[in-house]
């Protein structure tokens, strides 16, 4: 069977043509695929398309630069390595994407628990009662020394020492109740 003449009858529309050319071809054009992409339905759409192909441009052959087996094969080939550089893209903004989201949920647990804690510590704060609170909000929220806070809070400078000190005592009384942050 001349595969050149039977794809010249296919530029001009034959049908029977085209049946006995994809008779002839569609099993090597199957294998080349499924060598290319290692998976047998990725592999058939390939062969579908190309013979496809075939059928629509089979006018742009031309015998003077090759043979139809050749031109038939050249096609599935270059399908096939379009459909692997197309899958592994699409694996790799599959990966990226994947990461991203987990850095985006990881990143999301840390600042819940962060709040979580933060809410808790709060409310600890808030349990051990005045004058123990402002002292310990001042000292380390306001980042003041005990000097500043007795000037803010009208004490002594000993009394402002002693709500620090005691505010510190209690919140970890407070902590241990609770069963830590």
């Amino acid at each position: 069977m001349d595969l050149d003449h039977l794809l010249t009858r296919v530029a001009e529309g034959d049908q029977a043509a085209f049946g006995q050319l994809y008779d002839a071809m569609a099993s090597q054009a199957l294998g080349l695929a499924v060598h290319i992409l290692r998976d047998s339905a990725q592999a058939e759409e390939v062969t579908q398309e190309v013979f496809v192909e075939v059928w629509q441009n089979a006018q742009q052959f031309d015998a003077s630069r090759g043979g139809a087996k050749s031109w038939v094969l050249r096609l599935t080939k270059l399908r096939a390595i379009d459909r692997l550089r197309s899958w592994r893209s699409s694996q790799a903004r599959d990966q990226a994407d994947f990461y991203r989201q987990l850095t985006t949920w990881v990143a999301a647990e840390d600042e819940a628990q962060e709040h979580l804690e933060s809410e808790e510590l709060r409310r600890l704060v808030d349990s051990i009662g005045e004058p123990h609170r402002s002292a310990l909000m001042l000292a380390y929220y306001g980042d003041l020394t005990h000097q500043e806070i007795a000037e803010i809070t009208g004490v002594p400078l000993g009394t402002a020492k002693t709500r620090v000190r005691d505010g510190l005592r209690k919140l970890r009384e407070a902590v241990s109740a609770n069963g830590g942050l």
